[in-house]
């Protein structure tokens, strides 16, 4: 997803993306485990774009926007 889309979601759209990003890598991270992965460099992205989430919800609970 773009990031100047991410920077106009609401907190609450944020979270919910977080989350679900984490499911997927979980499950990436056990496709590796046994050897099923046709991208080894969507681990990284993943974690990147989780990251990007995670700084826009720091962003948003410092300025108050998190209720």
């Amino acid at each position: 997803m773009a990031k100047a889309k991410q920077k106009e979601m609401s907190y609450s759209e944020l979270v919910a993306q977080r989350n679900e990003l984490k499911k997927k890598y979980m499950d990436l991270r056990f496709q590796m485990v046994i050897g099923h992965v046709d991208n080894p460099m969507q681990k990284r992205t993943m974690r990147r774009q989780i990251a990007t989430l995670n700084t826009l919800i720091r962003q948003k609970e410092i300025a108050g926007q998190d209720k």
